[in-house]
C-alpha cells in the first residue's frame, strides 16, 4: 500500500421567477435541468473530473503510479485526506481483485465510488405536519449566503403550498434585515423584525409566536453571520437554540448550516464548529457555480456524514436545488 499525501457578499434577491403552469422552470424537462447543473459545475469539473479523465484514459496500464497520480489529483481538488484515502483504497482493492481491466473500467469505478461516498448524504428536507410551525434555524459565517438561501428556500416551500413566516434574526447587520424584507415583499411572506442591535433570540421568539398565531406551516429564522472561531458569538447562537427549546423541546426542527463552497476545506472546519455548538441537521452548499473547489463536498460527506439538503448553483431561485448524489457526480463527468 502506498502512503497518502499529508501534504460578494450575499447577493440581493432576484426578480421573482414565474410560478404559473406556463413557468419555464416547471415546464423544463429533467434533461434541461441536468444541463444547467452540468454548466454550473464547470469549474469543479475542469479541476476534478476532466483532469481525472485525462489522467486515467491517457494511460495504457493501471499501476500504482497511476493510483498515486489519482490520489494527488483528488487532494488538489480539495477532497481532503480522509475522503481521498477512502476512494483510493477502494480502487486498490478492486485492482488487487483484478476488477479493473482497462482505464475505462477504472474511470467508471471511480465514479461509482464517488457516488457511493455521497449517497448517504442524499437526504431531502421534508416538512412534516407539526402542532406549531416547523422551525428552520439557518446558521453560517458572514458571506456564506444565508439570507439569499432563506429567500430561495422560502420560495421553494411556498411553491409547495406551505404558509411561511420569516424571522430577521441577523440583528447585527441592517442590510440583512432589509434584504430579507425584500424577499418577503416580493413573495408576500411576513417578515418579523426588530431594530438593528436587538437581541436575536428575542426576535426569533416573537417570530415563533407570530407564526403560530398566523397558522403558518414553516418559520425560517435568519441568524447573524459569525466566525466559527469566536466562542462568544457561538454562545449567542446556542442561546437562540435554548430559547426555542423553552417554547418546545423539539425546536428547532432543522438547523441548516449554509456553507460557501468557494472556501474549500475551510468550510469543513466551519461545519465541525457549528455542529458542535448547535447540532447541525442539514447543510446547504452555496456558490458551487463559482468555484473549482467542489471536491469539498466529498470531504464533508466522508468526515461528517451530515445530510446535504440543497446545493446552490446559480443566482435564480430554482438554482437552489435538492442534492442528488448520482446527478452531482454525473454532472461533473459529463462534458457539455
Amino acid at each position: 500500500m502506498f502512503s497518502f499525501m499529508k501534504k460578494k457578499l450575499e447577493t440581493a434577491p432576484e426578480s421573482a421567477p414565474q410560478t404559473s403552469a406556463e413557468s419555464p422552470v416547471v415546464a423544463e424537462e429533467s434533461g434541461g435541468l441536468f444541463a444547467r447543473l452540468r454548466q454550473s459545475l464547470s469549474k469543479t469539473r475542469t479541476a476534478l473530473a476532466d483532469s481525472l479523465s485525462s489522467l486515467i484514459l491517457g494511460r495504457k496500464t493501471i499501476d500504482q503510479a497511476l493510483l498515486d497520480d489519482i490520489e494527488t489529483q483528488l487532494l488538489t481538488a480539495d477532497m481532503g485526506l480522509p475522503a481521498t484515502e477512502h476512494i483510493v483504497k477502494a480502487l486498490v482493492q478492486k485492482l488487487d481483485r483484478k476488477q479493473l481491466g482497462s482505464p475505462e473500467a477504472l474511470l467508471e469505478s471511480l465514479k461509482e465510488e464517488l457516488t457511493a461516498l455521497l449517497t448517504p448524504c442524499e437526504v431531502p428536507l421534508e416538512i412534516p405536519v407539526t402542532e406549531g410551525p416547523y422551525v428552520i434555524l439557518v446558521v453560517g459565517v458572514n458571506g456564506a449566503g444565508k439570507t439569499t438561501t432563506i429567500g430561495k428556500l422560502a420560495r421553494r416551500l411556498q411553491n409547495d403550498g406551505k404558509k411561511l413566516v420569516l424571522a430577521a434574526g441577523d440583528t447585527f447587520r441592517a442590510a440583512a434585515v432589509e434584504q430579507l424584507k425584500v424577499w418577503g415583499e416580493r413573495h408576500q411572506i411576513p417578515v418579523i423584525a426588530q431594530p438593528t442591535g436587538s437581541d436575536s433570540a428575542s426576535v426569533i421568539f416573537d417570530a415563533y409566536q407570530s407564526a403560530k398565531a398566523r397558522g403558518a406551516d414553516v418559520l425560517i429564522a435568519d441568524t447573524a453571520g459569525r466566525l466559527h472561531t469566536k466562542d462568544n458569538l457561538m454562545q449567542e447562537l446556542e442561546k437562540i437554540a435554548r430559547v426555542l427549546k423553552k417554547l418546545d423541546p423539539a425546536l428547532p426542527h432543522e438547523t441548516l448550516l449554509v456553507l460557501d463552497a468557494t472556501t474549500g476545506q475551510n468550510s469543513l472546519n466551519q461545519a465541525r464548529s457549528f455542529h458542535k455548538s448547535v447540532n447541525v441537521t442539514g447543510i446547504a452548499l452555496t456558490k458551487l457555480d463559482g468555484t473549482a473547489k467542489g471536491g469539498m463536498v466529498f470531504a464533508i460527506a466522508k468526515e461528517l456524514a451530515l445530510p446535504i439538503r440543497f446545493i446552490g448553483v446559480g443566482e435564480k431561485a430554482e438554482d437552489l436545488r435538492p442534492f442528488e448524489a448520482r446527478e452531482f457526480v454525473d454532472a461533473l463527468f459529463t462534458n457539455p
